[in-house]
């Protein structure tokens, strides 16, 4: 399980689409406090997407072999051949020569209240890495603390890059605000080879385990 949710925490936490968002609201007027709605109900949403599964499942796996068990890893499995088939369909589409059109949106995030940073923070959640942890968890065994502090390390480590971009324009405001303008560049521009990427690379890791374990 810890393996599994490092690489799916790390994918998550270097996506780009909700990166770019952020980075827009820290540079909004009351960046600071919508950078926290936004982190909030990021984290929140994580939150409780694994406490519904643990609730669920009770903590115990279902037994090898078993209805849930194969359910669990064919979803799984499903969600790696269903990325893998995006990021090549994004590079197909990368490659034509169309320039990438940035989402029309992004731009009147100045205005946007703190509200509206919170639902942009449950709403950008990449879902189909979110429920391939789920998926994960279902697969885990939460009978010791040590499990438990897993989860939440991976809910920390999905959530790490924007909390240390709000930490950094929390205490270094006036540097902040040109380095994170840098890197929102950066992420624009490399968008879509970062999402090919991402996609393929966990895509391909999530088959090749489902496979493993349904054999």
């Amino acid at each position: 399980m810890v393996l599994d949710l490092v690489v799916i925490g790390l994918a998550i936490n270097v996506g780009p689409l909700h990166n770019s968002a952020f980075i827009l609201l820290l540079s909004a007027p009351r960046g600071v406090r919508k950078g926290l709605a936004f982190i909030l109900a990021w984290l929140g949403c994580l939150v409780l997407v694994l406490a519904v599964v643990i609730l669920l499942t009770g903590g115990k796996p279902p037994a090898p072999r078993s209805a849930p068990s194969t359910v669990a890893l064919a979803l799984k499995l499903a969600l790696g051949i269903g990325m893998v088939v995006y990021a090549e369909s994004k590079r197909r589409r990368s490659g034509s020569g169309r320039p990438h059109a940035t989402p029309k949106w992004l731009g009147r995030l100045d205005s946007a209240s703190g509200w509206t940073a919170a639902g942009l923070g449950v709403i950008l959640q990449p879902w189909g890495l979110v429920a391939a942890g789920a998926a994960t968890v279902v697969q885990a065994h939460l009978s010791s603390l040590g499990s438990y502090v897993a989860l939440m390390a991976f809910c920390l480590l999905a959530t790490s890059g924007l909390i240390a971009m709000e930490l950094y324009t929390t205490f270094r405001p006036a540097k902040s605000r040109a380095k994170l303008g840098a890197l929102r560049d950066w992420t624009e521009s490399h968008q879509d080879q970062v999402i090919v990427t991402l996609s393929l690379l966990v895509g391909v890791w999530l088959v090749a385990k489902s496979i493993y374990q349904l054999v």
